[in-house]
């Protein structure tokens, strides 16, 4: 199933519950929730409160994204603010596993992040144990990247590393992608999509149909 799921970094935050609810009149049924610690990536953004503070007010499913050093420090306290997944980096965890376990005993869905430069490789050991992975299609920390273009090798070489291993997992790509190239991600084997400038500048609500427009074309293709 396709999913948009807008980055609220690109949002009005003079108008964030506003904007919120303008999502969910699209019908959208995700948002996504970036988490910079200054650390991992050079950007802070915010943490808990901010999530806590919008859960009150939003029924989305909140797709929150750690790129954060040692997620696992923070699980029990992201999930009480309102986390429905918890995505993490890979490159920022010191023990993966155990990271993914702690979120799963915190009865929450979780995800595996991997930067550009990362090889899809390194998710061999914790590709069955995860509800979705996300590729990275910018570099992570800041917003209105271009789309790196070797990113549809490696969304089509994941694609084929879950089918091959029957796991019924999501593909998400998160940087760059807009109406010019939304089906060029969705061929290639993502039914997840991040957008933040292509969704918040401009008509929010025209420029979640162009998306949906996408997901149809290629829902219909695979009747």
């Amino acid at each position: 199933m396709y999913q948009l799921a807008p980055s609220i970094l690109a949002a009005d935050f003079n108008r964030l519950g506003e904007q919120l609810k303008m999502l969910a009149g699209t019908g959208t049924e995700w948002v996504h929730i970036d988490v910079m610690d200054g650390d991992f990536v050079p950007s802070i953004s915010f943490g808990m409160p901010v999530i806590a503070s919008i859960r009150k007010e939003s029924k989305l499913f909140f797709d929150v994204h750690l790129m954060v050093t040692e997620p696992q420090r923070y699980v029990a306290e992201f999930v009480a603010a309102g986390a429905d997944m918890l995505v993490v980096h890979v490159e920022a965890c010191q023990d993966l596993l155990a990271t993914i376990n702690k979120i799963r005993e915190h009865g929450c869905k979780v995800g595996v992040s991997i930067n550009p430069n990362t090889s899809i490789d390194v998710l061999d050991a914790v590709m069955d144990k995860v509800d979705m992975i996300l590729l990275m299609s910018v570099e992570p920390g800041f917003g209105g990247q271009s789309y790196i273009a070797n990113t549809t090798l490696k969304i089509k070489a994941l694609k084929q590393q879950v089918a091959k291993r029957n796991l019924h997992i999501d593909i998400e790509v998160d940087g760059g992608i807009g109406a010019n190239n939304v089906d060029e991600v969705l061929e290639a084997g993502a039914n997840i999509i991040v957008a933040g400038s292509a969704v918040f500048n401009g008509d929010i609500t025209k420029n979640i149909e162009t998306f949906k427009a996408a997901f149809k074309r290629h829902a219909d293709r695979g009747r």
